[in-house]
């Protein structure tokens, strides 16, 4: 299911909890963040020691009578120019490093739980949507660590500092510098609601468009072969306007809290400035003084006017952490046992299912298997049969515990798959697909996928048990050749057999076989049924097939209509017996035979 949303209220009220999900993530750099906190300490304090050399400068060293002491007070000001420097280098590097490295952290753990959740999670929630999390999201999140929180930090120092230096330095002036910070302040929070609200919209729009993207991205063929580039072209130009409005509103909102903060600040300083050069002309203050009072107000300025663009950027991170947070927080269907079962070894390679009903979670009506009971043994061959939803994906998708049945229980060598491992189960079983996935990587790596830590020679041969070896060495990069996104580069033979090498390397003790040859061609597929042949040898094989003509050797067949059996035999029973299958036989024999006959010679 996609991540909850929280509600509007929670969204816009003012405080940075969303950033409290990095905690996990900033813990194991402890030494590094205190030693960027130090840095930005030394940095500030040099900083705001300036300003009394100045004083020293103004008040002594122009003075004719201390003009010996002049180069020492300038050196004095290089000494703390030559800090400040070196510590903000260094403050700069080592927050810039935090940055990157809890992002990269953060993105491997977010990309790893994903990994993880329930196949009825990615029925709901687009890959575009995920994508849009772990770049954008993230990036926003290494702009904040890597640089807005530290700006933020030093300039809430630089102010806290500057404000005791300006009530030493004058207190009557500081009490109108005082006056103002409200008045900059107070906006900042109200707005600052708005701006969270903003952030998180602007990030969901963004999200949607990465999704639309790559949803047409992944169809291009069909998209070009209806001439849909138009349509497409609109619905996505409409997207990226619906994301610009959304960071347009954003962007405004902070603009304006910008120019009013800037604003406010300094036309306090000009009024300070102006009462202050009256206490000079006065005598009651001397220019150094007003001086150092003058720097100290523009540092308290500066900063308050920094943290009024920081504090947006900040609301804009919390929003992205709360996004991340949120994806972290969704669970799988189901729960382990504290201590899981385990699998007896060797594989005995039964597989049982015992009055299994299951509904899929997003649509769970009508039901996808009702009462559903079957047992596999090794060396065992059984076939579904049926029309399209009937139930048959749905029984190789339980087997391989994506889902979690409300009836009933399977069983893997006699053990109930719901109190073992996931991927303790699923090692023990490889499945063909009529889809065939391949990664965009070499033609190697594709096998080995079947079984990491296979060695090359392990690879070729399952490629030749798989009656892939020939086509393979044809290439003029060999196993090296790159398959491309999706295979494209290679047919539907060659990419599906592949798949049955990749198996082959497996060596699963349970096979199951999803409508493997379907989509081949005559000639592709008695190859590869000549490789599935050999892999199915002494394995309990589970074989989904609408061609018929696939699975009459099986060893039974199994009649599955609106997800219960109906019927259950061997090919000859079945068709002598009349119902669902013989009708299924006799549409697609008696139709291939009519075709054989209307052929021209």
């Amino acid at each position: 299911m996609n991540a909850p949303v929280p509600p509007a209220a929670a969204q816009s009220r003012f405080r940075f909890a969303g950033l409290r999900g990095l905690r996990p993530f900033l813990k194991p750099y402890r030494r590094v963040i205190a030693a960027a906190l130090l840095a930005l300490l030394a940095a500030a304090l040099s900083t705001l020691a300036m300003p009394v050399a100045v004083r020293y400068v103004v008040d002594s060293g122009l003075s004719a009578a201390h003009s010996a002491s002049v180069n020492r007070y300038f050196l004095g000001l290089f000494a703390l120019a030559v800090a400040t420097a070196c510590f903000a280098a260094l403050r700069f590097y080592l927050v810039s490093w935090l940055g990157e490295r809890v992002v990269a952290d953060l993105r491997s753990a977010v990309f790893r739980h994903v990994l993880g959740l329930s196949p009825s999670f990615f029925e709901v929630t687009k890959s575009g949507e995920l994508l849009s999390r772990l770049t954008t999201d993230t990036t926003l999140i290494q702009n904040v660590v890597g640089s807005s929180l530290s700006i933020a930090l030093r300039s809430s120092l630089t102010l806290s500092g500057a404000v005791v230096m300006l009530m030493i330095t004058s207190p009557r002036l500081t009490g109108i510098i005082v006056l103002v910070i409200p008045l900059v302040v107070i906006p900042i929070i109200l707005a600052g609601r708005r701006v969270r609200a903003l952030s998180r919209a602007s990030q969901d729009r963004l999200a949607d468009t990465s999704a639309l993207a790559g949803e047409v991205l992944n169809a291009m063929p069909l998209v070009q072969a209806y001439t849909l580039e138009d349509l497409h072209g609109v619905r996505y130009d409409a997207s990226v306007h619906g994301a610009f409005e959304a960071a347009r509103r954003r962007i405004r909102q902070r603009a304006l809290l910008t120019a009013y903060a800037i604003t406010i600040v300094f036309g306090a300083l000009v009024l300070v400035l102006w009462i202050g050069a009256q206490d000079v002309v006065s005598g009651r203050m001397s220019g150094g003084e007003l001086g150092q009072f003058l720097l100290y107000a523009v540092f308290a300025g500066g900063s308050t006017a920094g943290l009024s663009e920081i504090f947006g950027a900040l609301q804009q991170a919390a929003g992205a952490t709360d996004r991340l947070v949120e994806l972290l927080a969704v669970k799988p269907d189901y729960t382990l046992p504290a201590v899981p079962d385990t699998l007896p070894s060797p594989s005995r390679g039964e597989l049982r299912f015992e009055g299994v009903g299951f509904s899929y979670p997003s649509r769970p009506t009508p039901p996808a298997l009702s009462d559903f009971t079957l047992e596999l043994a090794r060396g065992q061959t059984i076939a579904l049969v049926g029309p399209s939803g009937a139930g048959k994906s749905s029984v190789l998708a339980l087997a391989l515990a994506f889902y979690r049945p409300q009836q009933g229980r399977i069983l893997v060598d006699g053990v109930d798959i719901a109190r073992v491992d996931p991927r303790e189960l699923r090692r023990r079983i490889a499945i063909v697909a009529q889809d065939t996935v391949l990664f965009a990587d070499t033609i190697m790596e594709n096998i080995r996928y079947g079984r990491p830590e296979a060695s090359d020679d392990e690879v070729r041969a399952a490629a030749r048990a798989a009656a892939a070896a020939d086509f393979i060495e044809q290439l003029p990069e060999g196993y090296a050749t790159q398959v491309g996104e999706h295979g494209v580069r290679l047919s539907g033979g060659q990419q599906q057999r592949i798949s049955i090498a990749r198996a082959v390397l497996k060596q699963p003790a349970i096979l199951l076989l999803d409508e493997a040859t379907s989509a081949l061609d005559a000639e592709s597929e008695l190859l590869v049924q000549e490789a599935l042949k050999g892999l199915m040898r002494d394995r309990a094989t589970l074989v989904i097939a609408h061609r018929l003509a696939t699975v009459r050797s099986a060893d039974r067949i199994v009649v599955l209509d609106a997800g219960r059996i109906v019927a259950s035999g061997s090919h000859a029973d079945l068709s002598e017996e009349g119902g669902l299958y013989a009708r299924l036989a006799e549409l697609q024999f008696n139709d291939g035979a009519s075709n054989e006959q209307a052929a021209p010679a």
